[in-house]
């Protein structure tokens, strides 16, 4: 049977959800409509806004239900222009739904380095708002790729002593660790349904009290005249659902990392790099890599392995292209052999053991049949 570890690009579907999801397609009804069936998918919808409202420690009321992540991405970069910020910070390990929004927000964008762990030069940003042009800074809570946490409340502080508009993309830390907009200090943060367990397709902008948010996408007046279109009743109360569940497991402390750590180990004494080694990083997030063994090759191997996890760049037309976040790190000469290996709600420790086994094993038997073209890194 093959086990699946690949919960940063998508979560498995809870059950828990797919009961909603079903729930609330099948009596169908418009929350918009004032008839009995209208009422009841808007109360679902409504249910669904507070339990992520109380997920991330906001009022209901600051919740945008959205498409996805990379639509509420966009409408925090274009809410903050409107608001007055003259220059965009991103962040040179962004994902790319911030990175490629930003050139588009009519205003100058400048890119903060990383460190070679990959963590945001805080000193770089700190000077480049020294200049006093009110800024929108996009910093992630922690890398889709490496896992590796940013230091999102101390940017806050420097951002917001500027005047500025400081934006956390945290779909990648919810339900891995504790996401609060207060204590992050943001001024917008993004969420996505389905990396929590939730239905593909549904996200949320959520605003701090004192923004304001503007539509990007126009026509009726759903979300408070914030998002027009019908909303997806049965995505939002799935979403609703998967807030419920990570509730409950954040307070059971629910932790993987050791799990993690002890498979970690081994690929690192088999020759393996574990990128983002020695930062703060997601308990769930292993992304690692060797020099000479591509790592569409290596997804190859460990899926006949019956092992499910992505590569740390993204492979076209047969050629592999370099992970954006090793290149910002400096590790150009791994940027095309890096996989991710990520854990979720229906891991279990002997999933993290079986990927170590069948890595190892496959690293192994590639060495022996490229001798000449690897280099084992330390």
């Amino acid at each position: 049977m093959s086990i699946y570890l690949d919960y940063n690009a998508s979560g498995l579907v809870r059950p828990e959800v797919r009961d909603a999801v079903i729930d609330a397609m099948s009596p169908g009804g418009n929350p918009s409509a004032v008839h009995a069936l209208g009422r009841k998918a808007r109360a679902r919808v409504e249910t669904a806004r507070a339990a992520v409202a109380e997920l991330v420690g906001a009022d209901p009321t600051s919740i945008i239900f959205s498409s996805g992540g990379t639509e509420s991405n966009a409408q925090a970069i274009a809410s903050a222009v409107a608001a007055g910020c003259e220059r965009v910070i991103v962040s040179a390990t962004e994902h790319p739904c911030v990175a490629e929004a930003a050139p588009h927000a009519g205003v100058p964008v400048e890119v903060m380095p990383v460190d070679g762990l990959g963590v945001a030069d805080l000193d770089w940003l700190e000077n480049a708002l020294s200049d006093g042009v009110r800024t929108f800074v996009a910093l992630h809570h922690a890398n889709n790729e490496s896992g590796v946490i940013q230091p999102v409340e101390r940017a806050a502080e420097l951002v917001h002593a500027q005047g500025g508009w400081m934006h956390v993309d945290a779909i990648q830390t919810l339900g891995k660790i504790e996401v609060d907009i207060r204590k992050l200090g943001a001024d917008t943060v993004t969420l996505s349904a389905h990396k929590i367990g939730g239905p593909q397709g549904v996200g949320a902008l959520v605003v701090a009290e004192g923004k304001n948010a503007i539509r990007i996408v126009h026509g009726a007046g759903q979300e408070r005249g914030l998002r027009a279109g019908t909303e997806n009743v049965p995505g939002i109360a799935g979403f609703g659902a998967a807030a419920i569940c990570v509730q409950r497991e954040m307070g059971e402390g629910i932790d993987h990392s050791a799990w993690r750590d002890a498979a970690e180990a081994r690929v690192k004494a088999a020759g393996a790099t574990i990128v983002g080694y020695g930062a703060p990083r997601l308990p769930n997030t292993l992304f690692m890599a060797v020099e000479g063994w591509d790592s569409p090759q290596q997804l190859i191997s460990l899926d006949l392995a019956g092992v499910m996890i992505s590569a740390g760049s993204a492979c076209s037309s047969g050629k592999v292209k370099p992970s954006k976040t090793m290149l910002a790190m400096g590790l150009d000469h791994l940027a095309t052999g890096g996989v991710r290996i990520s854990g979720g709600w229906g891991t279990v420790e002997s999933d993290w053991v079986r990927f170590a086994d069948a890595w190892i094993a496959a690293w192994e038997k590639h060495q022996s049949r490229h001798p000449s073209g690897v280099k084992k890194v330390a």
